[in-house]
């Protein structure tokens, strides 16, 4: 089945109650059991609800996974991941990540006893070198948040495969229109399903998406016990997101590709990060994993003081400065203060993100009034 058509209709069957076509909002917390553990498969809805399973089921679809599984947002799923690990346990993930990411890692599981070692994953010998005995899982962005770096998911699956390490794959920025992290050997892939999969900026949630029925059962066992589950009517709003994954998406690239090429050619913007430029480091291994270079740009003024920055990011109309990205709204960020103020200003500089970086998040608006906008505002 080819995306399009899957996006639409994964996970859909009619209600076999009603024959309604739309998969109904089960708002219950409980269900009534013929007998003592005789039940139609629904006991307490924080273990299972029909609308969640029906996304469930939509999320493995269109990863081209086996198994999926909801949270209540992005870090949840997150959170999940790193519990399957034990004190002393290593973790090798990227020095350019998610704000959120990172600040669970460093400020909820470090206390824990958890190893995590930041490096350049774009480099796979760097992955390579930094393993050792005690490593049991690598975490994964690409592209990056927010500097759009690209890593080889298939080459850094070779290495974790040989040596039995999970690898979990952030697949937020690319979403699966894009980029399919487990056909490229990732074991997980998280999605903040607030961002694209959502698309209207109208729901918090998070997914894991796997093909082993081990894991599965693990991870399952932590999303029941711990209990960070999304309610029935996000799990509706994210299905009806879905079926216009596909057309969201084309749009998204659209006029990202549009608008990072026009940013570039500005006269006062000093560098864009954008994996779609075939003078990106990580372009060919960009162009050989995913089918399209996203909405997601990032860019530095030649008058490179925050100051500056502030003034650009205040005077935008159709952008609105705001966290989160992927909706059908464009979204204008200032990563340092907003969505990675977590991360110690040496640590963000030592990586590149500098304090007047900006990050765009390009909706499905016309582009020549994107570019209007910007152009007021970069002045």
């Amino acid at each position: 089945m080819k995306p399009a058509t899957k996006f639409i209709h994964a996970g859909a069957e009619p209600d076999p109650s009603t024959g309604a076509i739309m998969t109904p909002i089960f708002q219950t917390s409980t269900y009534v059991q013929e007998a003592p553990g005789v039940n139609k498969g629904f006991e307490y809805a924080r273990s299972q609800n029909p609308t969640r399973k029906a996304l469930e089921e939509a999320l493995a679809i269109i990863e081209n996974g086996k198994f999926g599984l909801a949270f209540s947002s992005g870090v949840a799923a997150t959170d999940a991941v790193i519990k399957l690990l034990t004190p002393g346990d290593e973790v090798i993930c990227a020095n350019d990540m998610y704000g959120g990411t990172y600040r669970l890692f460093t400020k909820v599981f470090e206390r824990f006893g958890i190893v995590f070692k930041y490096i350049d994953t774009t480099n796979t010998k760097n992955v390579s070198d930094a393993i050792t005995s005690k490593t049991k899982l690598v975490w994964l962005e690409t592209p990056t948040n927010p500097l759009m770096n690209i890593t080889d998911i298939a080459a850094i699956a070779s290495i974790t495969k040989e040596k039995n390490i999970l690898l979990a794959v952030d697949n937020t920025f690319a979403s699966p229109a894009l980029q399919n992290p487990l056909d490229l050997g990732a074991d997980i892939v998280m999605h903040s399903v607030t961002k694209y999969l959502g698309g209207h900026s109208d729901v918090i949630q998070g997914a894991l998406v796997m093909n082993d029925a081990d894991l599965r059962e693990k991870l399952y066992f932590i999303q029941k016990s711990c209990g960070a589950v999304p309610g029935p009517m996000d799990c509706f709003l994210v299905l009806r997101g879905i079926k216009t994954l596909g057309v969201r998406m084309k749009a998204h690239c659209e006029n990202g590709t549009k608008i990072a090429h026009w940013l570039r050619s500005h006269p006062k913007i000093a560098k864009v990060y954008w994996p779609g430029f075939e003078d990106h480091p990580g372009y060919a291994v960009a162009k050989k994993q995913m089918k399209d270079f996203g909405g997601m740009i990032s860019f530095e003024l030649k008058n490179d003081s925050v100051e500056e920055a502030r003034r650009v990011l205040s005077s935008t109309h159709l952008f609105s400065l705001a966290e989160s990205l992927g909706g059908v709204e464009s979204l204008i960020n200032h990563p340092a203060s907003m969505t990675h103020a977590s991360i110690p200003r040496e640590e963000r500089i030592k990586n590149g993100l500098s304090d007047s970086l900006i990050r765009l998040s390009v909706g499905i608006e016309d582009t020549d009034d994107l570019i209007e906008d910007l152009e007021k505002a970069i002045g």
